[in-house]
This record gives structure tokens, sequence and C-alpha cells, in this order.
């Protein structure tokens, strides 16, 4: 049922379809992040207009509320959310490492206590492969731990954990309609990661996700590593750089041969009233743009800036507007969702590598600036 095809390539850069039941996914491809079954600020018909194509929403939140069961005796939670189209959901192991109040890892999985309302939970490769399977996204994830890049002991102690928890992963999987994509983990450790990408390649996977990058590394360091790690993944597979995407991420892990790409940053800036453009990341809550009578980006296609000016935006942060958190979410996802669609058309007509340093000097000045989760 899952299969993926390569299309066109550009060094290695790839562009491709991967079939789902929703769907065929087009790649490279950039998914909104709905980490509670819901974009923050958008409704599925707003996020189809905008042309995304694949949605993210994650194990652990949803487990905790309103919960799997729940979710799933109400349709699966294409029906729920109402989203047509493919969905990815995490597996839960980062939000698990990162937002437990309290928590004690051992073998068999982990011990936590909810970042909601400190009630006691366990989670294991199977209790989360039950819950995703319960929820019924296209793309699933194995179980994983997350750990300190910098620190190569434990990165050796966690990737080896993350690997025999794939295992148990896939004897766990039941369900043939969804695709169970493995993780690879290993800090930035070239040792830890090389053995990582291999040992995750070998395994039935049809799709392999790169874990544990944006959390506090180095550009450099991030690129080294998938460069160290695309060349050593099957061709067949796709590629998935989880929890990563401003625009420069994008250009430059397609670049490296990534397939999908997930981040909460453009809602997350929208919320603080940032949006992306070519002057670089903007603040409209700015005292500049009080009267400024353009839009954001002069080039750009999107509703937002066909209809508003950046003085009536500043207005709505200013009144503490809610409409202002949605205009700059639909700008902010315009902008990498188009990004990706041009890239792939480049891809396919031959084009890509002459157009780099374009669209880098395009968005040069929005970068990320802090790690992010995928929240």
């Amino acid at each position: 049922m899952f299969s993926y095809a390569i299309t066109a390539r550009a060094g290695r850069a790839r562009a491709g379809v991967f079939s789902t039941p929703h769907g065929d996914l087009e790649t490279p491809v950039f998914a909104p992040v709905g980490t509670q079954a819901t974009v923050k600020t958008l409704t599925p018909a707003q996020l189809g207009e905008l042309g995304a194509s694949l949605i993210l929403s994650n194990t652990y939140h949803l487990y905790l509320r309103p919960g799997d069961e729940l979710v799933r005796d109400l349709g699966g939670l294409h029906e729920f959310m109402q989203w047509p189209g493919p969905l990815l959901t995490d597996s839960g192991g980062f939000q698990v490492f990162s937002l437990a109040q309290t928590r004690k890892i051992d073998d068999a999985g982990v011990t936590l206590k909810s970042n909601i309302d400190g009630s006691s939970h366990r989670f294991t490769p199977e209790k989360s492969i039950q819950i995703q399977e319960n929820l019924g996204a296209d793309i699933i994830m194995a179980f994983d731990e997350c750990s300190d890049p910098n620190d190569h002991a434990y990165s050796k102690i966690a990737m080896e954990r993350t690997h025999r928890w794939a295992e148990r992963c896939l004897t766990t999987k039941k369900r043939n309609d969804q695709a169970l994509f493995g993780i690879i983990q290993g800090g930035i450790n070239p040792d830890l990661r090389a053995a990582s990408a291999q040992f995750i390649a070998s395994l039935p996977f049809p799709g392999i996700a790169i874990g544990g990058l944006s959390v506090g590394e180095t550009k450099d360091e991030m690129h080294a590593m998938l460069d160290l790690v695309t060349p050593l993944l099957p061709e067949s597979k796709l590629r998935y750089l989880m929890g990563v995407g401003t625009p420069e991420d994008l250009i430059d892990g397609i670049a490296r041969g990534v397939d999908i790409f997930d981040c909460v940053l453009p809602t997350r800036l929208a919320r603080h009233n940032a949006a992306f453009s070519p002057e670089g990341r903007l603040n409209l809550m700015n005292a500049t743009f009080a009267r400024d009578p353009r839009p954001i980006d002069e080039t750009c296609k999107c509703y937002t800036c066909h209809k508003f000016s950046r003085a009536y935006l500043r207005h709505l942060i200013m009144a503490k507007e809610s409409l202002a958190g949605t205009l700059l979410s639909i700008h902010n996802l315009h902008a990498l969702i188009q990004l990706v669609k041009d890239i792939r058309l480049s891809i396919m007509d031959g084009t890509f590598e002459s157009k780099i340093p374009a669209w880098r000097a395009q968005w040069e000045g929005n970068a990320e600036r802090t790690s992010t989760t995928r929240v």
C-alpha cells in the first residue's frame, strides 16, 4: 500500500510521490503542526486553501486529552479533526522526555507524570503504537529516546534503546493501512549517527526519520549530521527531518536529500506577532509599522498579503484581537508551503541548484534563533 516513487533528482535533492490511504503525498513537503488535532488559529479549510497536504499531530498530547480511545470511537483522527488528507503522528517520545514533570526511564519504557494534571502514566513502544493505531494517522512513528546531543556516553545508551524499541514497534504494529517510520538518534556524534542510520535502514520501515536535531546544536552541526546520514539511507525510503522549519532549513535540508519537514515555528511566530519576510523576520508590534500601508511581503500571494496592510496587522496586535494570529499564521505557513512547492518544481525542471543563491538571499534573516520543540 505504501510506496515511494522518485520522479526527479537534482544532486542529492529529490522530488517524488508517496502513496497513502488519504491521497498521494508529493515530496518534498512541509507539514504544519497540529499537535492537539488542530493547527493553532486555522481551520482545516484554511489549511487546504494554503496548499497544505500533510498535517502532524502528537500521540502524547492526544493520549492525555481527549484520549486516543475517544478519538477512535468517534471515527479516528481524520474524522475527529475533519482533515481529509494524509496525517502523521509523532510517537510522543520527544514530548515524554521534554515536557513530563517527572519521569523514570528503563529499557521497557518510561514512567512519567502528566504535564497537565500530574497523573502517572506508563509509555512503552507497545503503548505508543497502540495509541497511534487508535488515532489512525497514515504515517506513524516508532517510540524513541531523545538525549542531550553533546553527551556521547548517554547518547549511545539512548540510541541503542531506540533501536530495541524500533524492533518492538515493528512487532507490535497490526494495522496495514499505516506506514511506520523508524527514527535515527545519536546526537551530534558521527559514529553514533552512522551506526543508527545503518541499523534503522536495515529494518523494514517504508520511511526513516532523523530525530534529535534542532534541539540546541548549531546549524553547522545539524548540517554535518545530515551530510553524514542521508547518503547511508536507501533511496526507496522517505526521509523525514523532525521539528525543523525555517526557510533556510528547508532549502538546506532538501539540498541534502530530505523529503518531509515539520515545525511549530510558523504558527508560534505568528502568535508572537512575527512574520517571515524578504526583509528578515518582522516584529509587527514595532511602532514603525503603525502607518505602514504595505503588506508583509509585496511579492507574496497569500490572503493576508493580498488584503491587509502592516498597519492593520499591528492594530490587531495592539488591540489583542485573535485575528492577528490567524492572519500571520496564514502568511507564515504560506511562505513555507509555497517555498517547498517552488523547490519541488525546480527539482522537476532541473533549475534547483541554480536557484539556491536567490532563495538564500530572499530568506536571509529569517533563521531560528533558539531551538524549537514540536508542541
